[in-house]
């Protein structure tokens, strides 16, 4: 069970820090230019996307981790 809850737990992981780089890169495309980035709004929304990503994994599984 333990070893099941770790590789859980990694994939869950590499899943939420994916999700909290992808919402970061399109935060910040959304701006004309780079020194017009709200680095706030940009870590903000990357942090409640990996929030909700690993949330998600715990509500409905991971297929990584079911597979086996």
């Amino acid at each position: 069970m333990k070893k099941d809850f770790k590789k859980f737990c990694i994939a869950a992981l590499i899943r939420a820090v994916r999700t909290l780089a992808q919402t970061a890169v399109a935060t910040i495309g959304t701006t004309a230019l780079l020194t017009e980035v709200n680095w706030s709004v940009v870590a903000s929304a990357s942090a409640l996307a990996a929030v909700l990503s690993i949330l998600t994994s715990i509500a409905t599984g991971l297929p990584e981790v079911d597979e086996e």
